[in-house]
Parts: structure tokens; sequence; C-alpha cells
């Protein structure tokens, strides 16, 4: 069984928009009776508005400025399972602040991203050719999530309960 880490959290979730890192938090935060916390929901509560009217207003620059801060401030007061807006890898310090936890990065292609949020509502980054930009961001963004990921888990046709375990398998961890 790999061990806790010494501080921070029990289990950080990365992955593109739509592969369930929300859901599937959740599921392992309960699995192993610790507390979930989400960046992008820090973030929402603490500029009382939506990221997507954040990205609107002040745009894409402090917006990650804002995420950057989020993530340090819950890798350092967090101990459950955190879950990590789809761009935070971008950001150099935050992969730094990654380096030695056990960071799962839930994969999917985009087919999947297709069925599960339709690539349009709410996502300021897929706002025109939704399938051409994801597959951009994900050429991208690819390598920095295998880049701080300790584990890989494919979330293609599984279950949110069936990719908790899988990730609590790779991790090593034993449910509550």
């Amino acid at each position: 069984m790999t061990p806790a880490p010494e501080t921070g959290p029990l289990v950080v979730l990365v992955g593109p928009m739509g592969s369930g890192k929300s859901t599937v938090g959740e599921l392992i935060a309960r699995r192993l009776g610790v507390s979930y916390r989400d960046t992008d929901a820090d973030i929402v509560a603490a500029q009382g508005r939506e990221i997507s009217d954040i990205f609107v207003d002040e745009g894409e620059t402090y917006f990650r400025e804002l995420e950057r801060e989020a993530v340090a401030a819950a890798v350092a007061g967090h101990d459950g399972v955190l879950a990590l807006g789809g761009g935070a890898v971008l950001d150099e310090e935050t992969r730094r602040l990654l380096t030695g936890l056990p960071v799962a990065y839930l994969s999917m292609d985009v087919e999947e991203a297709v069925r599960r949020v339709g690539l349009g509502a709410a996502r300021p980054l897929l706002a025109i050719n939704p399938r051409r930009q994801w597959r951009e961001l994900m050429e991208a963004r690819r390598p920095l999530y295998t880049e701080v990921a300790r584990v890989v888990v494919a979330t293609d046709d599984r279950t949110p309960e069936e990719v908790a375990q899988a990730v609590l398998d790779a991790l090593e961890l034993k449910n509550a």
C-alpha cells in the first residue's frame, strides 16, 4: 500500500473537462472517509461568479492566476481528495506543487467528451469548433497531465464507480 503523503491531499485528480473529476472525486472521498474539494468550486465561491463569467469579464490570464492561488491553497490546506480544473496543469508552479503527490490523471478521448458534455455549454475555451479545440487543448495538456500523474486511469466506457475503484486500486489505497 502506498503511504499517504506527509502533508497535502490523499488523492489529486487531474484531467480534461468532463473526465469525471468531480463525480469520481466525491466517490473516492466517500469511500476513504475523507473530505472532497474542487479548486474550480473554490474559485467560484471566492469570486461569487461562474468561471465562464470570469473568462469573459477578466480574461484567461486573470483566471489562471486565480487558479494558481486556489491550487496552492488547496494543496497546502486539504488532506482529502482534491480535483483540479482542467487547465491547472498549464502552470509550471502548479506542476511543481504536485510533485510527489498521489495524482491520478483521468483520461478520455474526444468521442467520450462529446458524449458526456456535448463540448459546448459554458466551456469558454471551446466556444468555436469544439471538437477541434478539444483536440488542440489535449495535444497541449496531455503531456502535462502525464508529467504530474503517478497513475493514468482511462474513463472511456466506465461508470464513475468503476473509475473511482480503478483510481483507488492504482494508487493502492484501501476503502474506509
